[in-house]
């Protein structure tokens, strides 16, 4: 697999008073999916309104390819909310801590629900199919 090609995750968290501006947010990237203005974005999750897996508030999930990853962060940094930024390997514990790059104010994450390092079903897990 090429480095441009490595498959990414980011997290983008909204308290519920943003989930309006959420919602826009999660539009606007399916708009970019949609006309290939970012195309190495491969997926745009739900909102999840609630605590999901290691995240410990509201949430949706992007997929991408690492030659997306500059327009991803510039999307994320514009429009102010706080996301982790990881890339998706074999090892689930390492992706969102030290592999993650956060983007505003860390947020400390139930680690108990991630797989442990050598149990990973890394991308098996996570949308195989989205890369």
């Amino acid at each position: 697999m090429s480095d441009d090609s490595a498959p990414y995750h980011a997290h983008i968290y909204y308290e519920p008073s943003q989930r309006d501006l959420a919602a826009t947010a999660q539009t606007l990237l399916r708009d970019f999916m949609a006309s290939k203005k970012i195309p190495a974005l491969l997926f745009v999750g739900q909102l999840t309104d609630r605590k999901a897996g290691p995240h410990p508030i509201p949430q949706f999930e992007i997929h991408f390819l690492k030659a997306a990853l500059p327009a991803i962060l510039d999307f994320i940094k514009a429009s102010g909310f706080r996301a982790l930024v990881h890339p998706l390997t074999d090892d689930d514990l390492a992706d969102h801590t030290t592999l993650g790059h956060w983007i505003g104010e860390p947020l400390e994450l139930d680690l108990t629900t991630l797989d442990p390092p050598g149990k990973n079903q890394g991308i098996a897990r996570f949308g195989k199919a989205d890369f």
